[in-house]
Formats: C-alpha cells, structure tokens, sequence
C-alpha cells in the first residue's frame, strides 16, 4: 500500500523560509516522478514543483523560480520542497504526490500522477 506523509508546514512571516518534506513508503521511490501542489480555500489544486526519477530535471510554475527548490533523497525516499522569502499569497495546503515513470518536464497537471498525501498546511503571515 503506497503512502506518503508530507510535514514541515506551519505558520511563517512573510519573507521567512519553511522545508517541506515528504517521505513515501510501498513504493520504488526512485521508479516514480514526483511532484508538489497546493490548495488555498475556494481555489483549484495547482501544481508547484516536480522533480524526475533521478532527480537530475526539474520544473517549476512561475510563481515558485526563483524562491522554491525541489529535491529528493532516493535512498531516504523523500521528498523536499525549500520554500523561501514566502508570501500571503503563498498560503495553503501543500500536497506531494507520485507518478509511476516519467515525466516531461515542461508542464505539472494534476492529472498525471497517481498517488497522494494527505497535506500539509502552510499559512503566511503578512
């Protein structure tokens, strides 16, 4: 049974910096792309980041370059998101989730990955 359990969200001042985790397990970690969305109230999930099997190629939405890094320890099978100099607008629920192969990295749609976690709440403080 696949899972994965995301954490490190919490309440932050603008500007400020969180690490998101997510540590997956029932799975070849490294056999899956992987990718990170959020959910603000009353608004669609919109993808963030997502990272290839080897870690090697990545993507990000526009308003994540240049403050958001993407990473993962295969070994550790987890994933991170580094959040930096955050926004209001940043504020939601943080989601990682898991596709079984590849992926181009030139779009993140919900709709090509297979498995998700329950979330993690970030909320910043203006």
């Amino acid at each position: 049974q696949v899972q994965m359990v995301e954490s490190g969200g919490g309440l932050v001042q603008a500007g400020g910096s969180l690490r998101l985790s997510c540590t997956a397990s029932g799975l070849s970690f490294d056999d899956y792309s992987m990718g990170w969305f959020r959910q603000a109230p009353g608004k669609e999930r919109e993808g963030v980041s997502m990272i290839e099997r080897s870690g090697r190629g990545s993507y990000y939405a526009e308003f994540a370059k240049g403050r958001f890094t993407i990473s993962r320890d295969n070994a550790k099978k987890t994933l991170y998101l580094q959040m930096n100099s955050l926004k209001p607008e940043d504020t939601a629920m943080y989601y990682c989730a898991a596709r079984d192969g590849p992926l181009l990295m030139t779009a993140i749609r919900v709709r090509d990955f297979n498995y998700w976690g329950q979330g993690t709440q970030v909320t910043v403080s203006s």
